[in-house]
């Protein structure tokens, strides 16, 4: 993470948010979440704040003693820059006592995304054919878990 920034906190995502997010999912995913999406996940979205600026998100469902990574997303400008690690581990770090398992569902050709899983300690677990699409048709998604001790 950058030491430039002055400020950096992890809060539970509120509905003024609700722009910023979507302009950061629209900036980064192919096939984006909807406004709608987003508030209706409300309750399950952590936003990543730098300099009082929304730089990021992640949607985390809880489930038990199971955990669900639906999507992360870190704001181009704040890329590279060791965000995305920052707020995975932050998310990960403050789950429930009870959660011993996070699964997460990511695209093959996401190498960056892979790159992040791997260094937090997700390996992959399976693998679901065309589960995503595509301009071209559908394209596969490998099943990632990290176990927690």
């Amino acid at each position: 993470m950058t030491a430039s920034a002055s400020s950096v906190d992890v809060r539970q995502m509120i509905y003024n948010d609700l722009d910023a997010v979507l302009e950061i999912e629209q900036g980064n995913a192919k096939h984006a979440w909807s406004k709608k999406q987003f508030s209706d996940a409300l309750q399950s979205i952590q936003v990543l704040v730098v300099d009082q600026k929304v730089a990021g998100f992640i949607a985390l469902i809880t489930i038990l003693d199971q955990a669900e990574l639906q999507n992360i997303s870190i704001h181009n400008d704040y890329q590279l820059l060791g965000y995305g690690e920052y707020l995975l581990a932050h998310a990960v770090n403050h789950l429930a006592y009870s959660v011993n398992k996070v699964y997460l569902e990511v695209r093959v050709t996401n190498f960056s995304a892979i790159r992040l899983y791997n260094k937090a300690g997700f390996t992959e677990i399976g693998h679901r054919r065309g589960y995503y699409p595509t301009e071209l048709g559908r394209e596969d998604a490998l099943i990632m878990c990290l176990n927690i001790e």
